[in-house]
């Protein structure tokens, strides 16, 4: 199975983009940024999409792939909970910031078909087992353990904050893809908005280790940039913490699982 990292960051400039990962180029992780790393000929290549929550930058390209349309037009599957579903559809697909792209081109056959899912609800996406779990954030969120046909796993957290051990319960994934969005001296306002920071990550890490019996490969990403360097060097001293890697997520990185 191929993850290809396309956005790595919470901020979009001209070297960054916002979150989202491609599981062997059909499926998109989140859609912050979906169309702005692709060319058209991969964008027609996504057939499903997976939604861990619906803050915008999470969301945001998701408007843009029906868009950029497809000759004939294909519909891409959009997976997400219920409440994720229904703020997208309300804020991006009302039909007044731009058209209703699920009754368009028509209600048989549209851009976007919304599926909504439940936590543990395991379902088959793409040749793919995915089940939503749920994490910690500060709307309803899921993380996905997406498992391929060749046995693979790994688990897209999307953002959360701490208290995952009933989360940990649920997976037990070669890679893991988990938020770090704030500095260690920032944890108070981490712990409110549900993000983490290094130590916090490190605090959950050893938790996930005391129920599974491991730590696995871990990549940290939604890195802000305007503070990456410092974040780095934290997430430095939280490797030699667990005495593993720590890895840091960028635009570009592909790995296989």
């Amino acid at each position: 199975m191929k993850i290809e990292v396309l956005g790595a960051h919470n901020t979009e400039t001209d070297r960054a983009r916002l979150p989202c990962l491609l599981v062997d180029d059909v499926i998109a992780l989140d859609a912050g940024g979906l169309t702005s790393s692709l060319t058209l000929t991969r964008q027609q290549a996504v057939k499903s999409m997976l939604l861990t929550h619906h803050h915008f930058d999470h969301t945001r390209d998701l408007i843009m792939l029906a868009a950029n349309d497809t000759a004939p037009p294909s519909t891409v599957e959009v997976y997400g909970l219920s409440e994720t579903l229904e703020v997208v559809y309300l804020y991006l697909l009302d039909g007044k910031m731009y058209r209703d792209y699920t009754a368009w081109p028509s209600k048989e056959a549209p851009r976007l078909l919304l599926k909504p899912v439940a936590p543990l609800q395991q379902l088959m996406v793409q040749g793919h087992t995915v089940m939503p779990v749920s994490v910690s954030h500060s709307v309803p969120s899921v993380g996905f353990l997406i498992r391929g046909e060749s046995g693979g796993s790994v688990f897209y957290a999307g953002d959360t904050g701490v208290g995952l051990d009933e989360c940990w319960r649920q997976i037990a994934p070669e890679v893991m893809f988990i938020e770090v969005t704030g500095l260690n001296r920032m944890e108070e306002n981490m712990l409110r908005l549900r993000h983490l920071t290094p130590d916090l990550l490190v605090k959950e890490l050893l938790l996930f280790r005391q129920i599974r019996g491991y730590i696995p490969r871990v990549i940290a990403m939604h890195i802000p940039l305007n503070y990456e360097d410092e974040l780095r060097s934290e997430l430095s001293a939280a490797s030699k913490q667990l005495e593993m890697e720590l890895e840091v997520a960028y635009e570009g990185l592909v790995i296989e699982v």
